[in-house]
């Protein structure tokens, strides 16, 4: 988060960043990180359609491999995604995409989840000449260190006039 002055003892918050604030190779550890809850599991796998009980019933998970409720992967890809938003793209024109997402480590409920990005690419648009591409890769971590999922994402961001 960033505060510009705008009137004397007067401030805004800002967040998100515009084309000239990223730089290739920069890492952002954002904050805070999330524990996921058995609700927060439950309710959104249900919300999503995706009605395989590894994600829901007890019974039926603890006797598969993992032994517990497994997070649904789809909730980890939003919910690390989520993170970044703040730091990088809340001022976004637009998100372009996501690539190479890989499912690392599984998430079960009451691991507590971490982001970190790094800028692998910045250029201008060719086609918006007031606006660039930025392109990140994002890790989610658990509070433990084992990484979750990486993947990769570009958005649209303003430039400055």
């Amino acid at each position: 988060m960033t505060l510009v002055r705008i009137a004397e003892n007067e401030y805004q918050e800002c967040h998100g960043g515009d084309f000239e604030d990223f730089e290739v190779g920069m890492t952002i550890n954002h904050w805070p990180g999330r524990t996921i809850t058995e609700t927060d599991n439950t309710w959104l796998t249900l919300l999503l359609m995706n009605q395989h009980p590894l994600h829901f019933d007890k019974a039926y998970a603890e006797g598969r491999e993992y032994g517990r409720i497994l997070v649904n992967s789809s909730i980890t890809l939003a919910l690390v995604g989520g993170m970044t938003v703040q730091a990088l793209s809340a001022r976004a024109v637009a998100n372009l995409g996501w690539d190479k997402v890989r499912l690392r480590d599984p998430v079960y409920v009451g691991d507590t989840l971490y982001a970190r990005s790094r800028i692998i690419e910045k250029r201008p648009s060719r086609s918006r000449p007031q606006q660039g591409i930025i392109g990140v890769e994002t890790t989610g971590l658990k509070s433990t260190g084992e990484t979750v999922i990486t993947f990769e994402r570009s958005f649209l961001a303003r430039c400055r006039p």
